[in-house]
């Protein structure tokens, strides 16, 4: 279903629209709230917003970059490629494969471990403490008696790991794909 003709101005601009609102979408969450929510609420409050808004952030970052790797796709026929072309395609591809990875996968695992983390830690009398940093010792302590949440911990921090390098994978894609659009713009 490729085609070799010149895409129109509202297929331009759903390509742009796409581009720079997952762009936008993954600048905000990653920098910007995370830290803002870690210095002004405490550990559960924060924990329950991610737990709610992150798989929609990553479903809607997935379905963003499918729509980038299908416009760009259909745009552009595998037998007319050049090299810059073929490479883009590839970066789009990257882009859907490692978000979706990450909301099918890493982010769901990385909500529910939080889940039953909490459960554990109220129990204990903790998580109303402002900031992610804030009253360490408890929860080494924590970490130290229950074998049940040391064990959650470890995972939790590995989910959260592999999450974030999804996550910086797909804004480098973005990035990339902004600049290659940039290039390509006739006139500002």
């Amino acid at each position: 279903m490729s085609t070799d003709t010149e895409p129109t101005l509202t297929v331009k601009l759903l390509q742009l629209v796409l581009l720079s609102s997952y762009w936008g979408m993954q600048i905000w969450v990653t920098f910007i709230s995370s830290f803002v929510m870690d210095n002004h609420l405490n550990r559960h409050t924060y924990g329950f917003i991610q737990s709610r808004l992150v798989p929609f952030y990553l479903h809607l970052g997935s379905a963003c970059a499918f729509f980038n790797l299908t416009i760009y796709a259909v745009y552009h026929p595998s037998d007319l490629l050049d090299e810059r072309e073929a490479f883009q395609i590839f970066i789009f591809f990257v882009s859907v494969t490692v978000s979706a990875v990450n909301a099918q996968w890493f982010g769901q695992m990385t909500s529910e471990i939080m889940a039953d983390m909490h459960l554990i830690e109220q129990a204990c009398g903790l998580g109303q403490d402002i900031g992610l940093s804030s009253n360490r010792e408890a929860y080494a302590k924590l970490c130290e008696t229950d074998v049940k949440y040391r064990h959650l911990s470890s995972r939790l921090w590995l989910y959260r790991l592999l999450s974030s390098l999804c996550n910086l994978c797909c804004i480098g894609c973005n990035f990339y794909s902004l600049c290659y659009m940039a290039e390509n713009l006739s006139k500002l």
